[in-house]
């Protein structure tokens, strides 16, 4: 007997995952209605075919900007799609209306972790083994690589907490964000830079 699946439930599912109505009931019908599994199987679908994607070009998109804290700080963004109609869509605005929202809170200073250059994450480095003279020898260079891999990602839009989940809900990072809206429009988006000015700075 298929467990009913109501249009509450498809919309729940669909607000967790920016996942199509269809995908999500369909998920949903093989998840016995469970939403947790259903949710589970959208990230993962969505995570391989993201990466399909990933290879096509994207060199539409928009510019956004937004400015914060009565002007004292102001962002500018550029994230890029694959076809000047998902560019013009709702989806797509408020996703890079919140990711510059969000630079403008979390100030990072790269985009991912690659784009760390080398002579700065030395200099990262050099300073954690500093702090980490007392630590035994056989334990230091996990220590010391293990408060690096943090204070990188601290640091990279691309793995930092998206500022307006909260504390109710399950944290995602910027990159889940950009999978999951990757998923719901059928094309590669990609963040490509951005720049954030503070006053005074």
């Amino acid at each position: 007997m298929s467990t009913a699946i109501t249009a509450g439930l498809v919309k729940e599912l669909r607000e967790r995952t920016g996942a199509g109505m269809m995908d999500c009931k369909k998920a949903l019908q093989e998840a016995g209605g469970d939403i947790e599994a259903a949710t589970a199987e959208l990230r993962k679908k969505g995570l391989a075919d993201a990466a399909k994607r990933a290879g096509r070009a994207a060199n539409e998109g928009i510019v956004d900007s937004y400015i914060h804290a009565a002007g004292r700080v102001g962002v500018l963004l550029e994230v890029n799609c694959e076809t000047d109609f998902v560019a013009r869509t709702e989806q797509f605005q408020a996703f890079v209306h919140d990711v510059a929202l969000h630079i403008a809170a979390m100030k990072p200073q790269f985009i991912s972790i690659d784009q760390v250059p080398a002579e700065y994450a030395a200099a990262e480095r050099a300073i954690f083994e500093e702090q980490a003279k007392d630590v035994p020898e056989k334990a230091r260079e996990k220590a010391v690589e293990g408060k690096l891999q943090k204070q990188l990602k601290s640091l990279c839009l691309l793995e930092q907490e998206f500022v307006k989940d909260g504390a109710e809900k399950k944290p995602r990072t910027i990159e889940d964000l950009r999978v999951e809206i990757a998923a719901a429009l059928g094309e590669n988006i990609t963040i490509r830079r951005f720049a954030l000015f503070e006053l005074g700075q």
